[in-house]
């Protein structure tokens, strides 16, 4: 039987995302080859936003200690030190699109290197330097990282954000099967989404 898809619409500089990555993984962990989970761009922040100060920003990092007492929850610190704030959302999404294009593992060493070091590390994951030190602690390919640089992919991230919008998608995280229009907005427990997912397989088998 085909598993079911789950298109995860999200954005690397959303707390709630990260608690979304991490339920999706022990999804994907509980339920092997019956799920599969796709991530497609959001953009909570197009573009650059040249007023945000430092010390706005960290007051702004303390909401973050919410959904880190969540279960299933990322790691998350309250910003420390000089770095930051960060500028907008595609810088981050560029270089994960770029790990994609070299294979689903790449992608997956990535996605969670820019969620960890963003919000349990407080480094900005849109400036240049510690996108370059985040691939190379992912063991890719140095000379790959110019992909990041591709038209292509920032076409590519464009398009899944109007796709979000489309579906309906208010916020991040959303979520909805492939095989729909319309996706659930919101972080929602482990639970959720195994019923969610247990649900579609019963309606594929005919049961």
């Amino acid at each position: 039987m085909n598993p079911v898809r789950l298109i995860v619409y999200s954005d690397y500089l959303c707390p709630w995302c990260y608690n979304a990555s991490v339920r999706m993984t022990r999804l994907r962990e509980e339920l092997e080859d019956s799920v599969r989970i796709e991530w497609r761009s959001f953009l909570l922040r197009p573009e650059p936003v040249p007023s945000r100060d430092l010390e706005t920003f960290q007051r702004y990092t303390r909401s973050w200690l919410r959904p880190g007492a969540e279960a299933d929850s990322g790691t998350f610190r309250v910003w420390e030190g000089e770095d930051g704030p960060p500028s907008h959302s595609i810088p981050p999404h560029r270089v994960a699109k770029a790990a994609a294009t070299l294979g689903e593992a790449a992608f997956e060493r990535i996605h969670e290197r820019l969620l960890h070091a963003y919000f349990a590390e407080n480094r900005d994951i849109t400036a240049l330097d510690t996108l370059r030190e985040i691939w190379k602690e992912a063991e890719l390919p140095a000379e790959e990282f110019v992909r990041s640089e591709d038209g292509v992919l920032l076409e590519a991230i464009l398009r899944e954000h109007r796709e979000a919008l489309g579906a309906g998608a208010s916020g991040v995280p959303s979520v909805r099967r492939a095989d729909q229009d319309i996706a659930v907005t919101g972080a929602f427990p482990v639970e959720f989404y195994r019923r969610w997912v247990l649900r579609a397989l019963e309606e594929k088998s005919g049961s």
